[in-house]
């Protein structure tokens, strides 16, 4: 068997997309000793979760949260020279609707302080409260596997989760996980992530927002990381086209071709069904990776004068256009920046910018007796931001039948939703694919 030091001279490995997926490839491959290399269309690092210059503003184009129990972001995160404390905004798992809903975990062990959660929950009868926790108690002696996936809807029908308790509690869950309808969501999803969150630890559903922006956050860490162990990483160089060759690869970019003798493909499913669809022994992967439907994410920003503040870093709007809302003072020092984020379709696709504004802002005045209009808001519409997260979806693996050629993405195969998790994690996979030739 060839040493380490002589497979990373015959191996050259490119990969394609700079989002968490293809970062989280390329750090794990340099790691390894590999040499890689990698493309990025856009002049930004970071794909669909990635920093917004706005207005002299730190934004993202879209909101994102982490849970504790994402072990392999985390990681990296701290891997390529961050610092979780101070990176994250970080607390108990804590569900707040104004007005009408407040769960909050105390500070215990795990499944205690879900438990004492729910037993304390406002704006629950006592007994949706001991419904709520009969679901759960059964979920664990389950080990959150069901027999067959069905909708998350029926699922919550077939325990007796009443509407109230679906619309105040599961509903919104679902949502922010799966970023898909409950109707149509996966049941098994939803309990893989439950069950990581729920079933573990009590830091495992600790929330944290990110207090810096999502390219600062991993990626542009990330490539620094890369370029130190050896690594390239060209932004503003698409690749146009993926060829197969005899002992290899011949990828082309507008600076000219270049040959490798394997690939990550790590972009967004659009683009990679594109780049796959030429090629012959790839269709029915392309076909697979075209046929998967998607949901949108719309993320406002509004930036009010600096004394304007939510009463809480994250809270929930019940029943309106705005579903959450991130005080980004409390949360990056951004005084009077305010972003309301919609999740999966919805009525707001069918307005404008401009009237989807009028109505958080109104919405925002009656809630919260904001009466001061904000001195400017932008709209960040993100209409493929996901995967819809259906019952039985077959999603792409990893290994494509080319032996040389491998998928990365939150799309690809995977127990979870098309979250940096699910990223990072295939992203990782990938890279285990390629070590293993040692």
């Amino acid at each position: 068997m060839a040493c380490l030091d002589d497979l990373a001279k015959e191996l050259n490995i490119a990969v394609i997309g700079a989002g968490y997926a293809g970062m989280a490839a390329a750090v794990a491959l340099v790691e390894k000793g590999f040499p890689v290399t990698l493309f990025e269309s856009a002049k930004q690092l970071g794909g669909r979760a990635r920093g917004v210059a706005h207005e002299g503003a730190q934004l993202d184009n879209g909101q994102h949260i982490l849970l504790g129990c994402y072990k392999e972001t985390l990681s990296l995160i701290e891997k390529v020279g961050g610092n979780i404390e101070q990176d994250f905004l970080r607390f108990p798992l804590q569900l707040v609707m104004h007005k009408h809903f407040s769960l909050k975990a105390p500070r215990l062990p795990a499944p205690y302080h879900l438990l004492a959660a729910l037993f304390n929950t406002r704006g629950l009868r006592w007994t949706e409260r001991l419904s709520a926790a009969r679901f759960m108690l059964r979920l664990r002696q389950i080990n959150f596997e069901l027999d067959q996936d069905q909708p998350a809807s029926e699922l919550l029908a077939l325990h007796r989760q009443g509407v109230d308790l679906v619309q105040k509690l599961w509903e919104p869950l679902c949502i922010a996980a799966l970023n898909t309808p409950l109707q149509i969501a996966s049941a098994q999803v939803l309990l893989n992530v439950l069950k990581d969150a729920l079933h573990q630890t009590r830091s495992d559903s600790d929330m944290l927002i990110p207090r810096i922006d999502l390219t600062s956050l991993f990626p542009s860490r990330a490539a620094s990381h890369v370029k130190q162990h050896g690594g390239h990483v060209l932004t503003s160089c698409g690749v146009e086209s993926l060829l197969p060759r005899e002992d290899g690869f011949e990828i082309s970019t507008r600076r000219g071709s270049l040959y490798f003798s394997h690939v990550i493909c790590a972009t967004a499913p659009a683009a990679a069904a594109k780049l796959l669809k030429p090629i012959a022994e790839l269709n029915l992967v392309a076909e697979e990776i075209a046929a998967l439907q998607h949901q949108p994410i719309y993320t406002l920003y509004l930036q009010y004068s600096g004394h304007v503040k939510l009463p809480h870093a994250m809270l929930g709007l019940y029943q309106r256009y705005s579903q959450w809302l991130f005080d980004k003072g409390q949360i990056s020092g951004q005084r009077g920046l305010i972003a309301s984020v919609i999740s999966a379709r919805g009525i707001h696709q069918h307005l404008s910018q401009e009237e989807l504004a009028q109505k958080v802002i109104a919405e925002l005045a009656e809630e919260l007796s904001l009466k001061e209009k904000p001195l400017w808001f932008r709209v960040i519409a993100e209409k493929r931001a996901t995967f819809s997260c259906t019952p039985g979806l077959q999603r792409p693996n990893q290994q494509t039948p080319l032996p040389g050629l491998l998928l990365a993405g939150d799309y690809t195969k995977g127990d979870y939703p098309a979250t940096l998790e699910g990223a990072i994690q295939s992203g990782l996979r990938c890279a285990n694919l390629l070590g293993a030739l040692t």
